[in-house]
């Protein structure tokens, strides 16, 4: 169980900032400044892609405004970094004294975000007719499956980041968490799902696909567990995620690398059970880090298959563009190794205008009860603002 991190608080004035981290690596990554310098290829590079980002072969024209805050991609080199794990420290850039491990607090009363009034962007009976909206394309044979997500908004005028990212994550133990700030922007990541690692030349994707709450009573709890990993449509959407994520490496892999060595494993978090699957390839030397992003991106468990029909279809019905949401943060270290985790279970706050906002999202598919697809949101929602 994680009880420290690296302490952010000395570095919060400065406009860049990235500490992430990499549960299965049990090791953070803390990225401080941008160098305005003409850094080499081989130079650490930390930031995100927006779910917009332009440069991907299933790239379409949103009808929306821009959603504000983070742009749409950004990756920087930065002045300095370090990465923790073990009680070690190890300098990746720059010459600065790293910063001490802070203990993540213990159990304590509600934070001022927790008691922020978040008003959703959708009523329930417009997300309930939406969800209708698109099983009707199901039915047509347009889709099979696609990812619907709604915003809550609350306005946080006295909100401390640094502190409530330490509840976050001491209260969700979430393995792919990221606290990200570019200027007035900040994201509070409790992400359970990564998108990308690359090591050398093997690639892993692991979509995340189907969702039960934790409870107090242990017998319970074992019970929406196993009730996860025997439920057909939950297993449905995740085995349809798993087939666009091998789609998609199969792009720009190396032809009958890709392959399935985890299919819907229910795996477990503080406050929720996660049913993940783990896609790899091996990628060839002619295929650059572009071209992966290029053929991966937006990632599979966060559209719907057909991708692309997906992707008009999510621009159809929902309500603005997602923005950070559905994105992705990571870092590339000077040995090559890429990781990049899915912005889900986040908040992002505008620092000039005290706005916080939290997305959440289910996929939709010819099996889906409605009333059930806005609890899964809900519950979701709230394995965020209970941990604060």
């Amino acid at each position: 169980m994680l009880s420290s991190l690296p302490d952010v608080r000395a570095f919060l004035e400065q406009e860049d900032l990235l500490l992430r981290y990499t549960g299965d690596q049990d090791e953070w990554v803390l990225a401080v400044g941008r160098d305005l310098g003409s850094a080499p290829e081989s130079t650490m590079r930390v930031g995100h892609f927006g779910f917009d980002h332009p440069d991907v072969q299933d790239h379409i024209t949103s009808r929306h405004a821009e959603h504000g805050g983070f742009a749409r991609s950004a990756w920087w080199a930065p002045v300095n970094a370090w990465r923790f794990r073990g009680g070690a420290v190890e300098r990746l850039v720059g010459d600065a004294a790293p910063p001490h491990l802070r203990q993540l607090p213990m159990e304590v009363g509600p934070s001022d975000a927790s008691r922020g009034v978040w008003r959703s962007s959708v009523a329930k009976d417009d997300y309930l007719s939406n969800v209708e909206r698109l099983m009707g394309h199901i039915q047509r044979g347009d889709i099979y499956e696609v990812n619907y997500c709604t915003e809550r908004t609350a306005y946080l005028p006295a909100f401390d980041a640094a502190e409530a990212f330490e509840r976050l994550i001491r209260n969700t133990q979430a393995p792919f968490a990221a606290f990200y700030k570019q200027g007035d922007q900040l994201a509070l990541c409790m992400s359970p799902e990564r998108f990308l690692r690359l090591e050398g030349d093997h690639v892993i994707t692991q979509p995340m696909k189907g969702t039960r709450r934790r409870v107090a009573d242990p017998e319970v709890d074992a019970g929406l567990r196993a009730e996860l990993e025997h439920d057909a449509k939950e297993r449905s959407e995740n085995i349809m995620a798993v087939d666009v994520a091998r789609n998609d490496l199969s792009r720009v892999a190396i032809e009958g690398s890709v392959a399935v060595p985890e299919l819907c494993a229910v795996k477990t978090y503080a406050r929720v059970h996660q049913m993940v699957s783990t896609v790899e390839a091996r990628l060839p030397p002619d295929r650059s880090l572009n071209d992966l992003i290029s053929a991966t991106f937006p990632m599979a468990s966060m559209t719907g298959a057909p991708k692309r029909r997906a992707l008009q279809l999510i621009d159809q019905v929902e309500s603005s563009r997602r923005g950070l949401y559905s994105g992705s943060i990571g870092y590339l270290l000077p040995d090559g190794t890429l990781d990049l985790n899915v912005v889900i279970r986040t908040i992002t706050y505008d620092i000039s205008t005290g706005m916080a906002s939290l997305f959440t999202g289910s996929a939709i598919t010819a099996q889906s009860d409605p009333e059930k697809e806005w609890e899964e949101c809900e519950v979701k929602a709230e394995s965020v603002l209970k941990g604060l």
